[in-house]
């Protein structure tokens, strides 16, 4: 009988790069979401109301928490974690300047009725 070989290498990129995402790092990043989920809503829904955070404080530690989740979302399902560096430094750049953007206005939006006249 003859002995067939196949080749199952798609290229140079097919699974040097992506090694690190096998099925047990989804699920501790899985994990990882998960428990952020979880210490949001206890922060939503307990430490808030009972008063045991106030909401400015709520407030930032939820956005920090849902940056995290965002940035782990993007890294590894996204697959941006494997990309190059280069690629990496400009759409983190963008980001940087559109939330810096973001916050600016919503900061100038709130002098727009002091400077305005009543008509």
């Amino acid at each position: 009988m003859s002995e067939i070989h196949t080749d199952h290498s798609h290229g140079e990129h097919a699974h040097g790069e992506h090694a690190g995402l096998d099925k047990k790092k989804i699920w501790q990043v899985f994990g990882i979401l998960l428990a952020i989920t979880v210490i949001e809503f206890i922060i939503a829904l307990v430490l808030i109301p009972g008063g045991h955070m106030s909401q400015h404080i709520g407030n930032f530690v939820y956005i920090a928490l849902t940056l995290l989740k965002a940035f782990y979302i993007v890294a590894y399902f996204m697959h941006l974690k494997y990309e190059k560096v280069g690629l990496q430094l400009s759409l983190t750049v963008v980001f940087v300047f559109i939330f810096y953007f973001i916050v600016l206005m919503l900061i100038e939006g709130g002098y727009l009725h002091l400077h305005m006249p009543l008509v």
